[in-house]
Parts: C-alpha cells; structure tokens; sequence
C-alpha cells in the first residue's frame, strides 16, 4: 500500500525536487527559487496562470513513478481536499485507468468548520483510492457502538438483529424459484412438500396447511411479488433461524436472525468519527508526544490512517510507502496497528529534508528538518505504544539519506594522470564515508532487502557486518592489515558473499589470493572488492 498527504495547492510556495545543470541551478540559487539541495521553492499564487499546472507537475511524476513500486493487488490512497480534486481523479485516471479507481471517502476531518471566502463553512477532506489492478480485496473496519447496538438479541450463536426475510427490492422474476411458500403459525414455522414445475416457473404445493397455519408467500404490503433472502434448500437446512412474527394487526410476517458478521463492516464513503478530528486527534496528539513544542502544522489524524491502512493493507506482512511522510503519521499508525493486532506490517517513508524554522525556541531548534521531527516522532511514539501495550515486537527503524556515490569522482583523461595525481587515488572510496555508508551500498548493488537484519561482530579486531545472517559478510578495514588468517576466518561462516575493502589488504599477493582462499573452504560464496 501507498499512502501520500501531498502539500495542498493553497496559492503558496510549492517545494519539489527536480534534476538541473549545474550553471543553470547556480542561478536559480542565487535568484533564491531553489535551495542548495536543487528543491524548488516557487511561488504559486492563484493568479498564475498556471496555478493548477505547477501543482500537477509536481504529482504527475510521483503518481507514475508509484504505480510501478505496487504490488498487483497494492493499492495507494492520496489524501486530498477539494481544490485539486478533479485533476487528480483525471491524472490518476490516466495513470492507474478509472476501472481500478476503489473510491472516494469523504473524512469530516475539521468538525468545527474552516470559514472559507465563498461563505461555505468546510468540514472534511478526501481520500481517493486507486488500486493497480481490479484484483484486490478491501479490509474491513471495526463496528462501532452505534452498529454493535443494532444487534440487541442474543441467542446459543451470539448476537443478531430481527431483518425481514423477503428482500426488498427484489422482483420475483429475477429469481423464481425464490418465490416459495411458507407455513406459519403463531409458534411454529416449516417449509411445506413442494414440486418445481418447470412449465410454470412455480412451486407446486403438495401439501395443505393446518387449521392453525397460514400460508406465507413474499408479498409487500403493496401488494407486489418480492422473492425470499435464501433458497429453499437454505430456507429448510436452516430453518432455526427463521420466526414468525405478527405485524400490522393479525399478519404474520417471516423474519431471519440477522447475524453480526466477526470480520467487521466494509468502508462507507462517509467517515465522521470523533477521532477523525486533525485537531484533536493530530496536532494535540503531537503535542501529547513533544509537550508543547508547535513542531508541524495540520497533522493528519492518527486514527483516520489507521483505519485507511485497515482497509488498503489488511495482510499482516504489508509494507506501506509513504513519500510525503511530514510528521511521520504513517509509521505512528503501522506501529499502533502491530502493537493493537499482533501484525507485522513495516512502513517505508520518504522526505525531502525541508528546512524547518523555531524562532526563540531552543528546545526545538534541533529539528533542523522536517525528517528530524519525523524520526524524532517515530522514537517517542515507539515508547508510548511499548509502555502502554507491552507488545513484544519490533520498534526500531532505519534511516537512509540519498547521497553521491561512495566512490571518488574521477575526472581525468589518462593521458592527464601523472605519479602525483595516482597517489589521489590510492583509496578509492571518499574520505568522509562510513562503513555503515559502503554496507548499504553494497546491499544495493546486490539487490538485498536494506531491512534485513544487520549484525555487527569483532572478528580479529576488526568490524564485521552480517547481513541476514549469512546473505553477505562485509568487512570495510582500511588499516591494511586483512591477512590470510582473516580471510579464512570469515570463509569458514560459509556466506553466500563475501565483501571487502580494496584498501583493507595487506599486500597485493593477499588481493589476488583471496578469492582462491575462500574457495577453498566455501566454494559457493561470491567474493567481491570495492
């Protein structure tokens, strides 16, 4: 599942990242339209021409990009009020093709009302899902007071509600022979001997009723021909759960145990649960986790994300990405859910490291960024949740920033190189990067997971990371001193790789000889130098 909260296009300045020359984003920094790290911050008042355009084009790649990161039966949902509404269903139309579009929920998120120019006084915002393919199954959602109320009568099976058992709406010709009669008396209730004439499209009776029976047939009080809930089959395989009743006087009505499905109630398009509520249920929830630091503006409800993950991610290994993470709700949710549910749902976030501004605030002046308050967000929900459902399950998480590449940029032709300019070289990984830095690398380059698990031991002095226990064994020493003795330490873990660092070994005999070394013990682990 994806989940995105977009920035809303309001008429101010809008933030994303795009790809400039380098004497092309020279002069847009000095002209103050984007920052160091190449994100644009243009102005976009609704007097621009292309108003609803500059929002579009920020969307419309992120939108592309995000239907290949679905799985076939993923689904992602943009939350979204009403100004851009219509362009997104257009451009997600186009996207993900309008028969994959799940539905549109309406969130009373502002109960109290924002006051807009036009005098509409607006209570809710949207959720738009869209899946990849017409193959998915929504969740369900929990029942609240008000439906558990509904089912007031209580039997050996559990909880029920009296519901006519003629169908309304129903015609008798979409389904004739659900058009039977029924005996029914003031205590007793039987289907009679019947025979299918198959001339006649009808129920022959083979039988007649008693002089305490009346025949029942489903008929409404206008007078037309409705058919019957179930088949007859059902009708006489479960007949305890039918009962006569007298309504109107002295006619008997046949009504069914309506019974309290366990797997809950599928999603309306009207959510207006108190704890919906942004205000109460994000930014005074925020305020629960920070004190009273004002730390992010407009906060989305804990508790609507939750219930959107129920719907979109009802599997208990689902991953959720959320590219507009802000406050880290998305996280905040997937580990209340776990905590509350026993599931093992991960979460993915991504966001552009906006600069944040806390004026005479020094307590919050370490949230250089809005992803410092995410993390920081996580760490503190983390606690809350583990103090309060004592659930054993994992709370950590991860941080990866996008960076330049590990290795040292060569610009030189080789006929340029001379002794000085090779000695630049001797190490070819940059100076000012970690072991951590060339594992996740690494992990990418061979297409492992960056949430596997990662083990570090000592082994000879020296740092080694185990990933996924035996998936890779990486050891980026630079001391010079991987040795023989090193070499088939390691091997003898038998891993399916094996990586080190090209700086690491001892001497060059020591270079070329470890891979033969190691294939000497573990034939079937992959030997790679960086």
């Amino acid at each position: 599942m994806i989940y995105i909260d977009p920035p809303y296009n309001t008429g101010k300045d809008i933030i994303y990242k795009n790809d400039y020359s380098e004497a092309d984003k020279d002069y847009k920094i000095a002209a103050g339209e984007i920052n160091e790290q190449g994100m644009i911050a243009i102005s976009n008042p609704e007097t621009s021409g292309k108003y609803h355009s500059n929002w579009l084009s920020m969307m419309y790649p992120l939108l592309k990009c995000s239907r290949n990161l679905l799985t076939d039966d993923g689904m992602i949902v943009i939350a979204i009020d009403h100004f851009e509404l219509a362009n997104l269903v257009c451009i997600c139309d186009e996207i993900y093709g309008y028969r994959n579009r799940v539905g549109l929920i309406a969130i009373r998120n502002n109960p109290a009302g924002r006051s807009t120019a036009t005098g509409v006084s607006i209570t809710h915002e949207y959720a738009l899902i869209y899946s990849k393919s017409e193959d998915i199954q929504l969740g369900r959602l929990p029942r609240n007071r008000k439906q558990i109320a509904r089912y007031g009568e209580v039997d050996n099976i559990g909880a029920f509600e009296w519901v006519n058992f003629r169908k309304p709406g129903s015609k008798r010709s979409e389904s004739p022979k659900m058009y039977y009669p029924i005996f029914v008396s003031s205590n007793s209730i039987r289907i009679p001997n019947v025979s299918w004439n198959a001339k006649t499209n009808t129920w022959d009776l083979l039988e007649q009723p008693s002089s305490v029976e009346k025949i029942i047939y489903p008929i409404d009080d206008d007078g037309k021909d409705r058919r019957w809930r179930w088949a007859i089959e059902r009708a006489k395989a479960e007949l305890s759960e039918l009962a006569p009743k007298i309504m109107k006087g002295d006619e008997y009505h046949v009504y069914l145990k309506g019974r309290m499905p366990n797997d809950g109630v599928l999603p309306s398009t009207w959510w207006d649960k108190k704890e919906y509520s942004s205000t109460a249920y994000g930014t005074n929830l925020l305020k629960d986790l920070f004190g009273e630091l004002q730390v992010f503006s407009y906060p989305k409800s804990l508790y609507a994300v939750k219930d959107l993950i129920e719907i979109c991610a009802p599997g208990s290994n689902d991953i959720i990405l959320d590219f507009f993470s802000g406050s880290a709700t998305t996280a905040h949710a997937v580990l209340e859910l776990n905590a509350e549910k026993g599931t093992k749902k991960q979460f993915i976030l991504a966001q552009l490291p906006v600069e944040t501004k806390f004026e005479g605030d020094d307590t919050a002046s370490k949230f250089t960024t809005i992803c410092e308050i995410g993390k920081e967000r996580i760490r503190r929900a983390a606690k809350k949740i583990k103090d309060e459902f004592k659930a054993e399950m994992d709370y950590g998480f991860r941080v990866y920033r996008l960076d330049s590449s590990n290795m040292e940029d060569v610009y030189y032709r080789p006929n340029d190189y001379d002794q000085k300019k090779l000695d630049m070289f001797a190490d070819n990984v940059k100076s000012d990067r970690t072991a951590e830095d060339l594992l996740a690398q690494v992990m990418i380059d061979w297409g492992l997971q960056l949430s596997k698990k990662i083990d570090k031991k000592i082994i000879l002095s020296k740092n080694v990371y185990f990933v996924d226990e035996d998936s890779l064994v990486a050891c980026f020493d630079s001391s010079g001193e991987i040795d023989e003795e090193f070499v088939k330490e390691l091997a003898n873990y038998k891993p399916l790789r094996i990586v080190f660092r090209d700086s690491g070994f001892k001497n060059d005999a020591m270079k070329i000889s470890v891979e033969q070394i190691i294939k000497s013990i573990s034939p079937h682990s992959e030997v790679r130098t960086i």
